[in-house]
């Protein structure tokens, strides 16, 4: 399939991979400048950006707020639209919850929640839409726990992420969802603060609540909900698409647990449904691949052109669970590296070997139907994906 017209440059796709007018920007200039309908929110249209695309470059920008400025473009007081000191802050409150060692006290509740999606799949029976009934759900569920959401609620959060992730809305419409999504998240945040439970809202009630504005709350609550449901609901989605297509690595999976882990990032790296991280703005003028970006330049740095590029790794457009895939831009890169990898690299852990163990004959219902790949969203993803067993 081939990218969708109309899409911005860093947002444009072939199949599952970049464009190839992002490989090729990449292996030629290294950055494009370029007028884009920035879709991020409604607060800038038609303006001009610098996209970049090499693996060094991608990893200059993300790592150096100094120059590439996070708080230079309007994103509320959310993790995502700040720089250090700020960002640190607020940061610092939330990492405890997210180390490794935290994450594994919820990993029997999440082999719990992907096994009851599982059963309710088999017992609906094939065909079956696996977004909706396991790429979708399975998120949906650990990220209402961890936040303490409630999960009758998930119908409206995730219109709410998807309206707010799409950038073909209007303004109007963009800015409706902004706030659909605000009063939604702060009506969550109140409650918690009435009555804060053992979920990690009302954690950081109790903890830091004289030290978060009720604002800060809710711009936190709603990039960890958007975030944690949005991209490990692609990733689940679009990896089992590319398992599908690759029947050899898929087996190796089902069969080797130790499979999996290298699987997991090669299958971040080689997907990288995330387009581009948030918009940076530079603050004095910077040379990147022979290039000079002025002062005041909004920058995109484009994750998938880097995470294939030759430069980073031997045949970069093959998908293959046996490299090392160690260094691959797919979660970000420095300060914003996202606070949530650890929870979304179990959710994948458990979630691929416990669907491909009960369903080994899993397969695409229809395998010459071209994918219903979500174009116009921040997130990559797939709209359906219909697999028999």
């Amino acid at each position: 399939m081939h990218a969708a017209t109309g899409l911005p440059l860093h947002m444009r796709r072939d199949g599952l991979g970049p464009a190839q007018e992002l490989a090729r920007v990449r292996d030629g200039d290294g950055v494009a400048r370029v007028t884009t309908p920035f879709g991020l929110s409604a607060y800038a249209v038609g303006v001009d950006a610098y996209v970049v695309c090499r693996y060094e470059d991608v990893r200059q920008v993300l790592s150096d707020p100094a120059r590439f400025s996070s708080a230079r473009l309007p994103a509320g007081p959310s993790l995502i639209g700040l720089d250090p000191p700020e960002h640190t802050r607020l940061r610092r409150m939330l990492t405890p919850e997210f180390t490794e060692r935290r994450m594994r006290r919820l990993e029997p509740r999440i082999a719990e929640i992907v096994d009851a999606a599982l059963d309710d799949l088999e017992r609906a029976g094939p065909p079956a839409d696996l977004v909706a009934g396991f790429a979708r759900s399975v998120p949906s569920l650990v990220i209402c726990e961890l936040l303490g959401v409630p999960y009758e609620d998930r119908a409206a959060f995730q219109d709410h992420a998807a309206r707010l992730l799409d950038i073909s809305l209007s303004p109007q419409d963009a800015i409706a969802a902004q706030r659909d999504d605000r009063e939604y998240m702060a009506s969550v945040v109140t409650r918690a603060q009435a009555d804060p439970g053992e979920d990690l809202l009302g954690m950081l009630v109790r903890e830091h609540g004289d030290d978060l504005s009720t604002a800060e709350l809710t711009g936190l609550a709603s990039l960890l909900l958007r975030a944690g449901h949005e991209t490990t609901s692609s990733m689940l989605g679009l990896g089992t698409l590319a398992l599908l297509r690759h029947p050899d690595q898929l087996a190796s999976i089902r069969d080797d647990p130790a499979r999996i882990e290298p699987a997991i990032e090669e299958l971040l790296r080689w997907l990288s449904i995330v387009h581009s991280l948030p918009p940076r703005m530079t603050t004095a003028p910077v040379e990147l691949a022979g290039h000079v970006i002025p002062a005041g330049s909004i920058v995109l740095a484009s994750l998938p052109a880097a995470n294939r590029d030759p430069a980073f790794t031997a045949n970069p457009d093959a998908l293959d669970i046996t490299r090392t895939a160690e260094g691959h831009v797919a979660f970000g890169h420095g300060v914003h590296h996202c606070l949530g990898a650890p929870l979304a690299r179990m959710e994948m852990r458990i979630a691929f070997p416990a669907l491909l163990r009960r369903f080994p004959g899993l397969a695409l219902a229809d395998p010459d139907a071209p994918p219903d790949f979500r174009v116009s969203t921040v997130v990559f993803g797939l709209k359906s994906l219909s697999v028999t067993w």
